[in-house]
């Protein structure tokens, strides 16, 4: 090991488990898997960390999964030298394949490869296909390549890749494997091996070239050993059976797969090659290739002496079972009647008369990993459920009542998998369900979709993002994020995004930019920022709150649909709060994280047909405060016998979408980024742009998301950068508002960055900032004036009580009129029927009058001595009934505020 890793190796070990050394070992380390201090490793090479307590705990694992980034970075660590211009390969090599630079050296170039797509480049270790091409490892950080982790040169089908070393001399077996680090590991252990590169390559040329070369000596057994994953079954057993039919003595290899898939190289690296292990690979090759459900039953007795176990055969679920009575009396009788065969075989003989197999399953359950939700404290085992006939697999949960109930389990699989049934008893699925479940993969959930801040990944539907790299959803239906196993449980939304950045269009901007200019790019801008509002809010504590109003007929809608195609939605605008109730609004807000939520039409107009005086329904914005800040949206208990109660917080983007701009308290308009649309730029060019933006879809769209969100460091740096310098921006043109401020520079920032995402000019983002500018100063001037409701209140109040009939219809109850303004709102809304004027709502009035800037506000409800009822108890007669002389009255100065 070299040097440098090893001290750094060693650091690390010490500094996280506190392994202390006693002459050539590391021990005493605290166990990550039972907490145990029997850790343990070799000082002089640490590359394998296992816990002492081998029946109990048995934990192991390689430092090279324990510590990745000092395995990633060959080219930085071990740098290309004149005097040896293979040094990064040998390191890798030696170091993160294990081999011995004595047997390998020679067999491979360092070279290097560039993907001009992503601007990135790698060392690799190359090695020759004689007369065919090369393959080449790209070793440096090979996760930024996404699914490319090696490059192929030429036509290598039917062949294979032999180490130099390998003589055909007195051969007497040969393993077949898929990778050439494969058969190198298994080269170190004392067995010969050859690559073929990849599972769909059957080496018909070099099997014929090999039998020329034997001439008429003794054929090799072949041993066919690739990856136990279901490609590499499938095609063991079928090369298995086509060299047979070919003449040659031919069996399978197979590692038992666990939580993580291994290869020959991983078993390499933790000293799992040895005699004893390669007898059992060998033994689960056999398995594999077992000719019916009674021999692959026998096979488990003979090696295991189980009377009763479960198993599978042909994607089916089979019970044995062993009748002693009736081995005894068959091997008695297989013994009389052949003396001359052996223990072994009479036993065996005795098995297949006396074992009884019976399918409990017409199909074959395949637990995958266990699902858990520590919010909820749910838990379920997602499962595979595979079919004898052609028919696709099936995949779902079962909770843990389910696999533990011989009714449930059976409705359960019927429901999951058409045709599935379960025939066997309460006791077989017991055994069944205690080998599902016994040291089970565990996979992190979320129950929203979007960013997790807690594990600093986006997690979609079938794509993820981590550290500027993207995801796709492995084949058992989650997410490897590096060490990270993560998927979302939430259904309802599907975003459709293509991460081949190919196929993204980026004609759409032009078009967008053409039918709504600057202030479609601040929208644009503002949408693109929601992709990072989580960490926003962590590390700026706020983001803004958008609202994208206009004319109707603007266009509002198709921008906002277009928008959402970028982000891989189609047809879909917004949620209007208004039809629903809270508690579903509610969880739709937390459905998603660094993501857009929509709210549409909360401004509801009076009808034409509705009754005269009677006020719109209005939302009332005033409850959504301290989203601003990333804030819980309501708490619920959790179902236990404890205390607990589940607050989730509102993680998204909050957009506001209508006809009328929003009147709320101050408080949640300094909140609110105004963006007002109308028809000013709608042109017949316009409207075959918003035609054409119409007819995309979000697959050809949804590279938008993918760029920005593989930006996501730049994005925030920019931000860390530029923000203090438009927060000042904003402060020159004469905005003082902290608030305003922040929201609008926050937004500039975003302007900044869209070139990330899009083909936008410097010359649309200067536009858009000088607009951002304008922008804030409206905001402030509005802050500064009431809200259109109050307003609307002052100026009927102005109305009324300008009409000529005083006695009758004046307003203010107060005795000193020229210092205060006393209304009781009953009495306003009597008299303003009356006069048949449109009254505002009430409930939406009472909330802003204490903000009221026109008067200013002095107290509510207070009890009045009444002028109005005073002269009114005088101008009429004795039998005439008197009003009240005190009314309860809202109390305003009667001078305007400046």
């Amino acid at each position: 090991m070299d040097a440098r890793l090893h001290q750094a190796i060693t650091e690390r070990l010490e500094r996280d488990f506190s392994l202390k050394r006693k002459k050539e070992w590391l021990q005493a380390g605290e166990c990550p898997s039972c907490r145990q201090k029997e850790l343990y490793t070799n000082a002089d090479h640490p590359w394998i960390l296992r816990c002492n307590r081998t029946n109990k705990c048995g934990y192991e694992e390689h430092v090279k999964e324990l510590y990745s980034d000092l395995f990633e970075s060959w080219s930085e660590r071990f740098p290309k030298q004149p005097e040896n211009p293979n040094a990064t390969a040998d390191a890798y090599m030696e170091s993160a394949r294990g081999f011995s630079l004595d047997i390998v050296k020679g067999w491979y170039a360092q070279e290097s490869y560039f993907d001009h797509e992503k601007n990135i480049g790698s060392a690799t270790v190359r090695f020759t296909l004689p007369g065919i091409g090369y393959w080449e490892r790209i070793i440096d950080r090979p996760h930024r390549f996404g699914k490319r982790k090696a490059t192929f040169r030429g036509n290598y089908g039917g062949t294979w890749w032999q180490p130099p070393s390998l003589s055909w001399a007195d051969l007497e077996e040969l393993w077949i494997v898929e990778g050439i680090f494969d058969a190198i590991a298994l080269l170190h252990n004392g067995i010969s091996a050859v690559s073929t590169l990849t599972t769909n390559n059957y080496p018909s040329t070099a099997l014929d070239g090999l039998l020329q070369q034997l001439g008429g000596a003794q054929r090799p057994r072949l041993v066919f050993a690739f990856d136990g994953d279901k490609a590499g079954r499938k095609f063991t057993e079928k090369y298995v059976t086509r060299a047979r039919q070919e003449g040659w003595d031919a069996v399978a290899a197979q590692i038992p797969q666990g939580k993580k898939k291994q290869d020959w190289n991983d078993l390499h690296l933790v000293g799992r090659l040895q005699a004893k292990n390669i007898e059992e690979y060998r033994y689960h090759g056999d398995l594999l290739m077992a000719g019916s459900a009674a021999e692959k039953a026998n096979l488990i007795y003979l090696k295991n002496c189980w009377q009763t176990f479960p198993f599978d055969f042909d994607s089916r679920l089979w019970w044995f079972k062993l009748d002693l009575e009736r081995f005894g009396k068959a091997s008695d009788d297989i013994r009389e009647k052949s003396p001359d065969l052996s223990d072994d075989e009479i036993r065996e003989r005795a098995i297949l008369e006396s074992g009884t197999v019976s399918e409990i399953a017409n199909c074959l359950p395949v637990p995958l990993y266990n699902l858990r939700s520590d919010v909820t404290d749910e838990s379920w085992y997602y499962f595979r459920i595979e079919f004898p006939h052609d028919g696709p697999a099936v995949k779902g949960t079962f909770t843990a009542g389910q696999i533990t109930s011989d009714s449930e389990f059976k409705k359960r699989l019927l429901h999951l998998g058409a045709g599935a049934y379960w025939f066997g008893n309460k006791g077989q699925l017991d055994k069944l369900a205690s080998r599902w479940t016994y040291n089970i993969k565990t996979v992190q959930t979320l129950d929203y979709i979007g960013y997790s801040i807690d594990h600093r990944c986006y997690v979609w539907n079938e794509v993820a993002a981590a550290g500027g790299q993207i995801y796709t959803i492995n084949d058992e239906d989650y997410f490897d994020i590096e060490k990270l196993s993560i998927k979302s449980l939430f259904k309802s939304i599907r975003l459709d995004i293509n991460p081949d950045l190919k196929a993204y269009r980026t004609d759409w901007f032009e078009k967008l930019y053409l039918c709504f200019g600057p202030r479609g790019v601040i929208a644009l801008a503002s949408w693109f920022g929601s992709l990072f509002a989580e960490q926003l809010r962590a590390d700026f504590e706020s983001w803004p709150f958008v609202e994208i109003v206009g004319e109707p007929g603007a266009g509002k809608s198709t921008l906002i649909e277009t928008m959402w195609k970028l982000l891989g939605r189609n047809g879909h605008e917004g949620d209007d709060p208004m039809k629903g109730s809270m508690v579903g609004l509610m969880r739709t807000m937390a459905q998603v994280s660094n993501l857009p939520v929509v709210l549409i039409e909360s401004d509801r107009e009076e009808s034409p047909t509705s009754s005269v005086g009677r006020a719109k329904a209005a939302f009332h914005w005033d409850q959504f405060k301290s989203l601003f800040n990333g804030g819980s949206l309501r708490t619920t208990g959790v179902k236990s016998s404890g205390l607990d109660t589940y607050t989730p917080q509102f993680r998204g983007a909050l957009f506001i979408s209508q006809n009328a701009p929003v009147s709320a308290s101050k408080p949640i308009m300094e909140r609110i980024v105004h963006v007002w649309f109308d028809k000013a730029r709608q042109s017949q060019e316009g409207r075959e742009a918003a035609l054409a933006l119409g007819r995309m879809t979000a697959y050809e769209l949804s590279g938008f998301m993918v760029k920005a969100t593989r930006n996501e460091a730049a994005v925030l740096s920019a931000m860390e950068e530029r923000l203090r310098d438009y927060e000042k921006a904003v402060q020159l043109v004469g905005v003082k508002n902290l608030r305003v401020q922040k929201n609008h520079a926050q937004l500039m920032v975003m302007i900044d960055c869209l070139s990330m995402a899009c083909p936008i000019s410097p010359q649309q983002q200067q536009e858009a900032k000088e607009l951002m500018l304008e922008l804030a100063i409206e905001r402030e001037q509005t802050l500064e004036a009431d809200p259109p409701v109050v307003a609307e209140f002052w100026d009927l109040y102005e109305y009324l009580e300008g009409l000529e009939d005083e006695a009758v219809l004046n307003l203010n109850h107060s005795r000193d009129s020229d210092q205060t303004i006393a209304i009781n709102l009953n009495h306003f809304i009597e008299v303003a029927t009356d006069r048949r004027q449109k009254i505002p709502d009430l409930l939406e009035l009472k909330k802003l009058l204490p903000h009221s800037k026109r008067h200013k506000f002095i107290e509510a409800n207070k009890v009045v001595n009444s002028a109005i009822n005073a002269a009114f108890n005088a101008r009429v007669g004795s039998h005439t009934p008197k009003r009240a002389s005190t009314v309860k009255c809202w109390i305003f100065e009667a001078k305007r505020s400046s």
